[in-house]
């Protein structure tokens, strides 16, 4: 036997080409696959073709004992095996192995790692986050399984975190394999409010081969508690075989959009007064509202125009509301109130979030016992805040409390109209 002889298994069917030999008595079959099998070498026999079935391969063995065969065989394939065992599997003697046998040293399954396996269209790095529900028929109950899914070409070095405010825990890191999920703990619905705030950071590379070289992952994003008792939150997918809840870590080499708040930029901006900035006049501050109207203008002209409603529409048109158990539900949240947040700040946001809150109150203060959620998430706790200051200070009489959290989580405040 030589590199490159055509060979077929003698104990099971198919076979390959000698791709390599491994010790003495092992050599390296590739399959057309492209893997390959380690085999002992008197598991093989070299071939002239392709044709790696169990009766080719007796009819191929009985012409080389008995010479080509020139009547059919109409026997079976155990009585055709049967006949020639003597001769393409002899007996080894597994007490008293002789010095063809295969030893420890020479065990194929010892010290051998197959390539992982690559596929078309998969040097795009996408990696998800998933929660896949142990009990998909009661959810509130049930524990959930998180895995990380590596869909790509690429190892990747991770880290997984969740965070408290500005305290970050470090959930799992390690490293995961292409094309691959690695489960990384289980969680109920006791842990789901330390879930909110997310992050996974990310390191791509391959491995003995070049490669393009992919930029540093820093994904961040919220993890709704509420979706977690929702069935229609969880999706069939190409993962596993139930559905489960997915949130995009990375798809296609692109970072999904993020509306994280950063606490410290948004108070700046809340306390902060546009028409107050000003230039130095002689070492002092000359607010905006007093220069010169030419300045003005050329500094109002710098940025373009922000057009947030079409002509004709009303604020209100955005807003959804539903109706549940005779409660009223708007959600606060950015990316369902508008279309776009391009060109607005997060005191922009918030002041728009605040101001579909005072509507909704406004709009129903004449039905007295009207309980309305308002979903606000947790993140960082800015709006929940602004929403009870204006509880205690604008509508002293309305009572709230925190909304139902096996429907909707830590993340959502319940008032009742008087």
């Amino acid at each position: 036997m030589k590199i490159g002889d055509k060979v077929r298994f003698l104990s099971e069917t198919g076979g390959g080409r000698i791709s390599g030999f491994k010790g003495k008595n092992i050599v390296l079959v590739e399959d057309e696959d492209g893997f390959e099998i380690p085999t002992p070498v008197n598991e093989v026999v070299v071939v002239t073709d392709d044709d790696y079935s169990t009766a080719h391969m007796v009819e191929t063995l009985k012409e080389g004992q008995n010479g080509p065969s020139t009547q059919p065989d109409n026997r079976s394939i155990r009585q055709r095996l049967s006949e020639t065992e003597d001769v393409v599997a002899p007996e080894v003697d597994v007490l008293s192995p002789s010095k063809d046998s295969v030893d420890d040293a020479d065990d194929p399954s010892v010290g051998f790692t197959p390539k992982p396996r690559e596929r078309k269209d998969g040097d795009k790095l996408s990696v998800y986050l998933a929660f896949v529900p142990l009990d998909i028929k009661n959810l509130s109950n049930t524990l959930f399984e998180t895995y990380l899914i590596n869909d790509s070409n690429y190892f990747i070095s991770f880290a997984y975190l969740t965070a408290e405010g500005n305290s970050w825990t470090m959930r799992s890191a390690g490293e995961i394999e292409p094309n691959t999920k690695l489960f990384i703990e289980k969680v109920g619905f006791n842990q789901f409010n330390s879930l909110s705030h997310a992050a996974v950071q990310l390191v791509a590379y391959k491995r003995e081969k070049s490669f393009l070289l992919k930029p540093a992952v820093d994904s961040q994003f919220r993890i709704d508690p509420v979706k977690f008792f929702k069935l229609h939150a969880f999706k069939d997918n190409d993962f596993f075989d139930i559905p489960a809840l997915l949130y995009t870590v990375i798809e296609n080499d692109r970072v999904p959009h993020q509306m994280m708040v950063d606490t410290e930029t948004l108070k700046k901006e809340m306390f902060s007064k546009n028409d107050e900035e000003g230039q130095e006049v002689e070492g002092t501050k000359m607010p905006a509202r007093l220069r010169p109207a030419a300045e003005q203008t050329e500094k109002d002209h710098s940025k373009p125009l922000i057009r947030r409603y079409e002509p004709g529409q009303s604020k209100s048109a955005k807003v959804k509301q539903v109706l549940r158990d005779d409660k009223i539900v708007v959600d606060l949240h950015a990316d369902e109130l508008l279309d776009t947040t391009a060109g607005m700040s997060n005191a922009d946001i918030l002041d728009y979030q605040l101001d579909v809150f005072r509507r909704t109150l406004d709009q129903y203060k004449g039905k007295k016992g009207q309980k309305i959620i308002f979903i606000h998430g947790q993140g960082e706790g800015v709006l929940r805040h602004a929403i009870i200051h204006e509880l205690n200070y604008k509508y002293k009489g309305y009572p709230y409390q925190d909304a139902s959290f096996r429907e909707y989580g830590y993340g959502a405040t319940q008032v009742t109209i008087k």
